[in-house]
């Protein structure tokens, strides 16, 4: 399949990139399994871009799967909510994966639980309406959306709701559907896409309807014609259209599939607002439509448990809150030559050497590296081959940028954009010396002073 794009002005293509070999063969075929619940979970109160939750709940409160822990204060901030039933228990203090440490409410379950087919039918199963779906006020989806909780579930986990609240000043006319899982070895939208199409069909028209969007379009690689297909004819009779864009890392980022599909460029340190575009993952397309249709909170979310380094690479329906030593432990546990697990994808996402940590709504994935993934050439001087340069997505020089945060000369990060780079790991990847390229990056956007 090659990319198709009809009545749509991109080529379905980005200026540079890298195609770094996808390994989704492990997990692609292997459809969603539903994780047992946990005898116990623990729900941070920052699992979104912005301010921290308000813990809503008290010691030894009953809860039901579904039911309030964290309330959001302010506008970018998303409530969470516990994913099974049962008691509050002490709070207490966790660190992610990407080294923050945040509080969290541990919830031990109760006798009585959703789980199985009764689970996987309740969030993804019945009837998913394509038509009168205006009877919704925009603000009113905006509202469900927020109260539900729901953030980007392709990793950003940026709040829904500020994307789909309408703003006079930067008008909306485009609503882009990202189904395009351009990292290594994930394989949780595909999967969602080929079995479950019809809520994100239906969540992207509800997410037209509150963007104020005129045109709505579903983004798909051209590696992935079963889910092409599968969204195809769920959105048949809709105005939801299917474009098929060339396969290409990081084509999930925004600033790649809004220029591949609608040649618009997002400016710099701008937003896809600036050209009149929302972006929104097809799994926050599916859950906009359970949280608008059948008001229910993001609980749950599809997690690829993958790499070589795992017995049996699966994809997963989980309680957030539970653990990534239980996902391990469901897929069989690690193989004798297991070296690294990666929460996220191996191009953006974080080692992380204890597993008693809780998933997020960001989870999208855990890799599983063995000996041979990681073994690495010893690290040598940059030889100014400009490789990096060449394929950084967003035209910038990543080389001048790590040299800055590695001084600390921040004028010089500023003169080089270094806040507007998406960390994809491009250039680590394409460089012949081996320098830690993103690494650098990300401690010096941690401490580049603001102002």
């Amino acid at each position: 399949m090659t990319a198709s794009l009809k009545n749509l002005p991109g080529t379905g293509d980005f200026a540079r990139g890298i195609h770094p070999s996808d390994e989704k063969g492990l997990a692609q075929n292997s459809p969603i399994e539903i994780v047992p619940p946990p005898a116990q979970i623990a729900i941070p109160m920052l699992q979104h871009t912005g301010a921290p939750c308000d813990p809503a709940v008290q010691v030894k409160q009953e809860l039901a799967m579904g039911d309030k822990v964290g309330e959001a204060k302010g506008f970018i901030s998303a409530p969470v909510h516990t994913s099974i039933a049962g008691t509050v228990m002490m709070a207490s203090v966790t660190t992610l994966p990407n080294g923050r440490h945040v509080r969290t409410i541990p919830i031990k379950a109760g006798p009585n639980q959703v789980s199985g087919d009764a689970l996987k039918a309740e969030i993804f199963g019945g009837e998913w309406p394509t038509s009168g779906l205006e009877k919704y006020e925009p603000a009113q989806i905006a509202a469900a959306v927020r109260e539900a909780g729901l953030v980007g579930l392709g990793g950003a986990a940026f709040p829904t709701h500020v994307k789909l609240t309408r703003n006079e000043k930067r008008p909306v006319d485009t609503l882009l559907v990202n189904g395009c899982e351009c990292e290594p070895y994930l394989t949780a939208d595909y999967r969602l896409m080929v079995e479950f199409p019809a809520p994100i069909v239906t969540g992207a028209l509800l997410a037209g309807h509150a963007s104020g969007a005129k045109q709505i379009v579903i983004a798909v690689e051209d590696n992935k014609p079963a889910a092409v297909e599968a969204l195809k004819k769920a959105a048949q009779g809709t105005a939801v259209q299917i474009a098929t864009v060339h396969t290409k890392y990081p084509m999930g980022g925004e600033r790649q599939v809004i220029p591949a599909v609608l040649k618009r460029e997002v400016p710099t340190g701008g937003l896809p607002l600036d050209v009149g575009v929302v972006v929104v993952n097809v799994g926050t397309a599916a859950a906009i439509a359970r949280a608008v249709l059948r008001g229910k909170a993001l609980t749950h979310r599809i997690v690829s448990v993958t790499g070589r380094g795992i017995k049996n690479p699966k994809n997963l329906l989980v309680p957030i809150g539970i653990t990534y030593q239980e996902l391990i432990d469901y897929c069989g546990g690690f193989t004798a030559d297991a070296a690294r697990v990666v929460v996220g994808g191996p191009m953006m996402g974080f080692s992380i050497s204890t597993f008693n940590i809780p998933v997020t709504k960001g989870t999208s994935g855990v890799v599983v590296l063995t000996q041979d993934d990681v073994k690495r050439a010893e690290e040598t001087s940059c030889v100014r081959c400009g490789r990096c340069v060449d394929v950084c997505p967003l035209n910038l020089v990543p080389t001048k940028m790590a040299l800055a945060s590695k001084f600390e000369d921040w004028e010089m990060a500023k003169r080089y954009h270094l806040l507007a780079c998406c960390e994809c790991g491009c250039c680590g990847y394409i460089c012949p010396a081996n320098i830690p390229l993103v690494q650098l990056m990300r401690k010096g956007k941690a401490q580049m002073p603001r102002g």
